[in-house]
């Protein structure tokens, strides 16, 4: 899921509303064993939010999910680049569901299913079900060159998010101890250069942020390196950054990124990644970290349904978000793919997955009380985009923000759906000081001290002898 996010609607038709206060125990008289079998695979934004909904269903729940915890993962961009500590966006699943007592977790990972007998297969056990939910969301897309996610990581995960912070916290060090040992001898090295590849939401939120780590936060802290002369390199494919957004507020985040100090590279396609550096075309770029937002595929799990899936992989859902042949199984979120009433597919993003999970357990209720079905409708609400301090962008139907109050607005909604008080006090905090001091809080390298593409020759000026000369981007052919 793009690392963005919309504004959910707070409004629940009345009939939601109904669900969600009645009280089942007065209606219908089932013991835990005979009351219907709710599997939910993935607690992500859409499978949390129907597990949530449908605990209040007179029906047992079980959520399914490879990790213990919860990812607020439009903040992951902030863990990466050290802003925040993975429990600050991150709450254990359990936690969130404790007070349902129809709930159970597990701690598993889903590898097949069985549709005709109802059953989900993980790696440890059979699940049977009488509803089933895939919620398994998406993964990186490296566009059919998977030997290049090692040297160019994604941001899906919390494991993502501290390989990135390490990579990017150690090309510093690594800077300021190779700058050291050549000044002894009278030379200097060539300034560092990060690479992000994609101009989506993730790569613009990282690549503004990486450049306000290189001229804010690092600046006095070295004293053989300048970090303020750090290269950040955006490189999009496309016409344009933020594709998704207006023309208008397009131009206006590149040049937020500009004022940054961010190079924006658009119309320009990456066809080669090798360790420390990216080749454009003919033109090599030396980089020794580089960060993937590209592009995302949906969860493998999706082909294991034996259903119609499109070029990404996702499922083709059913106008009320159930797979052909199989009303009782639904899927949501990243892994569904169904077009909005004008035609137009609907995004990888937080809010759809979020209205979807309230909506199945609406559908599950009406079936539970052999109602007719409806078909899911999605309300846009809005859509924002951070790229720096007090710089964001932000589109509410005709209504279009850049700038400080688009960021204002952007920051006060992500809080606002953080999980817990605890987690919204915390960022709050951390948020403020960062704006005060420019000081970044998470600033731990932890694993190994050694990093991919990190070589002497590659990092060497262009007249020290080397067969392959590293061209910096902002000494580019034009």
């Amino acid at each position: 899921m793009r690392n963005y996010f919309h504004i959910k609607s707070f409004r629940l038709n009345s009939y939601s509303m109904n669900l969600y206060t009645r009280d089942f125990k007065t209606s219908m008289t089932m013991t835990n064993k005979s009351r219907p079998r709710v599997v939910i695979v993935g607690a992500g934004f859409g499978g949390l939010t129907a597990a949530r909904r449908i605990a209040n269903l007179p029906v047992q729940v079980t959520v399914v999910d490879r990790k213990n915890h919860h990812t607020f993962q439009p903040l992951l961009y902030q863990v990466a680049t050290a802003g925040l500590s993975p429990g600050e966006i991150a709450t254990p699943i359990r936690w969130i569901l404790r007070s349902r007592s129809n709930v159970e977790v597990l701690l598993e990972e889903v590898v097949d299913f069985n549709l005709e007998q109802k059953k989900v297969i993980t790696k440890q056990q059979v699940l049977d079900y009488d509803f089933l939910i895939i919620a398994s969301g998406a993964t990186h897309a490296y566009f059919g060159h998977e030997e290049w996610e090692p040297l160019a990581p994604g941001l899906k995960t919390i494991e993502d998010a501290l390989e990135i912070r390490r990579r990017v916290l150690l090309a510093f060090e690594l800077a300021e101890r190779q700058n050291m040992n050549k000044i002894a001898v009278g030379q200097s090295a060539p300034p560092l250069q990060f690479a992000v590849i994609g101009g989506g939401p993730t790569g613009v939120e990282l690549a503004g942020t990486l450049a306000e780590i290189a001229h804010h936060a690092l600046n006095h802290e070295f004293r053989n390196i300048d970090p303020r002369q750090t290269h950040i390199l955006l490189i999009e494919g496309g016409p344009r950054v933020l594709a998704a957004y207006s023309e208008e507020l397009s131009r206006k985040a590149e040049d937020q990124l500009r004022r940054l100090g961010v190079e924006v590279r658009t119309s320009h396609m990456v066809n080669r990644v090798e360790p420390g550096a990216v080749w454009v075309g003919d033109e090599k770029i030396a980089a020794p970290v580089i960060l993937w937002a590209a592009g995302v595929a949906a969860s493998p799990l999706g082909r294991k349904l034996g259903v119609p899936i499109d070029r990404a992989g996702r499922v083709l859902v059913q106008p009320d978000l159930s797979i052909p042949g199989h009303p009782e199984v639904f899927v949501i979120g990243d892994l569904a793919a169904l077009n909005d009433e004008n035609g137009k597919m609907l995004p990888g993003v937080a809010p759809v997955a979020i209205q979807q999970g309230d909506w199945v357990a609406d559908t599950i209720a009406r079936d539970l009380e052999n109602q007719p079905r409806r078909n899911f409708r999605y309300h846009d609400k809005g859509s924002l985009a951070t790229i720096g301090r007090a710089a964001a962008v932000a589109q509410f139907g005709k209504l279009e923000l850049s700038g400080y109050f688009a960021w204002l607005a952007w920051l006060f909604i992500h809080i606002l759906f953080l999980i817990g008080f605890r987690n919204r006090l915390m960022v709050m905090i951390q948020w403020a000081w960062s704006y005060l001091t420019y000081e970044r809080g998470a600033r731990l390298i932890t694993g190994s001290d050694e990093l991919t593409g990190w070589t002497q020759s590659q990092l060497q000026p262009e007249n020290s002898g080397t067969t392959e000369p590293v061209v910096p981007a902002r000494q580019r052919r034009a």
